[in-house]
């Protein structure tokens, strides 16, 4: 049902879609970023109405921060503050895309488009999209965004439940399930609670065995299906999403996959394997969260001739400094059991003023642990917390560099 506020928005929607619209929305971009107030005052002095004013301001602001998401064409598109929270990066919608294109799939369903990041890529990488939204103005939102890209003869929004959606014409389908809760915005942890629930989601290989699901990076491995690739994406160091890639889809169990500075890696595996365990050696390497979530850290460890020196945390050691794109290199200072009249010490002994505090199998609070150290002087240094024989320990490091592009 569309409520008032909603015939609200898609009125609003339709103006800034006009020739006026265009108008005020370009003079917003030219003040949005400044005082709230002043930027309305300058809008009504151009004669820009208070209704359209308010906006326009408000796609301005909205279309600022989507550069992050989306890059230069964020300030040709439309938004929702909602929408554009959950949407796709950009860069992670165009390489799935393309995958999808080189495995021979020319049409396809997205299921839950949101305002369009995925049917986008698509649409752009030659496939014929038809997409479903339930949400009415989300709908509208993505319908727009594809007029304003050139791309309304390649893809088409519907507005309705993807429970409801014809496959029979596709062959192949992206599900992207709401995972926060309507009308609070509150994340979902259930599967049970999606839109459209895990049941229908995960039904979708059986219907159309090129089925690609986007979900939550904190995703339960027990709800992946054999025969099934989990992907974990990380984009410059931040863990965005799990998908999973099912029937001709599927090339390997498990795949993390970094883009970092424009550039794409991507390491695989079984998902099984067990790193080996020994001693603290003179390079700790913290590996990628997508590499963790993955369980890719003993693939990982077999690059770098490492091992873990506790089973259950992720760090890895080992003897030399080896260019990696998967991992952040810290050269060990110092090894000491945790205590804080200890640790403090030794950074003061070495000047250190500023301390990153990095924690894996530890409950010290890092903030706690700053103020506690109450540390000065010029030199700065990294603070590993971590078990080593099931002992709380200390790694006082210093940067080997950053991760290889």
């Amino acid at each position: 049902m569309t409520t008032l506020d909603q015939l609200t928005a898609l009125d609003q929607l339709a103006t800034l879609q006009t020739p006026a619209g265009a108008a005020a929305l370009a003079a917003a971009a030219t003040v949005a970023t400044g005082d709230p107030l002043a930027a309305a005052t300058a809008l009504r002095a151009r004669g820009v109405a208070p209704g359209l004013a308010a906006a326009a301001l408000t796609q301005a602001r909205l279309r600022h921060r989507a550069v992050a998401k989306f890059g230069a064409v964020a300030d040709r598109m439309f938004f929702t503050r909602t929408g554009l929270e959950q949407a796709t990066r950009a860069a992670v919608a165009d390489r799935r895309a393309t995958r999808l294109a080189a495995a021979g799939v020319s049409t396809l369903a997205d299921l839950g488009c949101g305002i369009g990041a995925d049917t986008i890529a698509a649409a752009r990488a030659g496939i014929r999209v038809s997409a479903v939204e339930a949400d009415p103005l989300t709908a509208a939102v993505a319908t727009a965004n594809l007029a304003a890209l050139g791309l309304a003869g390649t893809a088409t929004v519907e507005c309705g439940r993807a429970e409801a959606a014809d496959l029979s014409g596709v062959d192949a389908v992206f599900c992207d399930p709401s995972r926060r809760r309507a009308g609070t915005g509150r994340r979902i942890f259930d599967p049970a609670g999606f839109a459209p629930p895990w049941d229908f989601v995960a039904s979708l290989p059986d219907r159309i065995p090129r089925t690609v699901r986007k979900l939550a990076p904190g995703l339960d491995h027990a709800l992946i299906p054999a025969g099934t690739e989990a992907e974990w994406v990380s984009v410059d160091g931040d863990l965005v999403e799990a998908a999973l890639w099912s029937g001709p889809l599927a090339e390997v169990p498990r795949r993390a996959t970094l883009l970092r500075s424009g550039q794409q890696h991507e390491l695989t595996g079984r998902g099984d394997r067990t790193a080996p365990v020994g001693p603290v050696r003179r390079f700790l390497y913290d590996p990628d969260s997508a590499v963790v979530r993955a369980h890719l850290v003993a693939e990982l460890a077999g690059r770098l001739a490492g091992n873990l020196v506790d089973p259950s945390i992720a760090y890895l050691f080992a003897d030399a400094a080896v260019p990696t794109p998967y991992a952040r290199c810290l050269e060990l200072v110092e090894t000491l059991p945790f205590s804080l009249k200890r640790l403090r010490a030794s950074l003061r002994a070495a000047g250190v003023g500023r301390a990153e505090i990095m924690k894996r199998g530890s409950a010290v609070d890092p903030e706690r642990l700053r103020r506690d150290l109450r540390l000065a002087g010029a030199a700065a240094a990294t603070v590993v917390l971590t078990r080593v024989a099931g002992a709380p320990t200390a790694l006082i490091c210093r940067d080997a560099g950053p991760p290889a592009a």
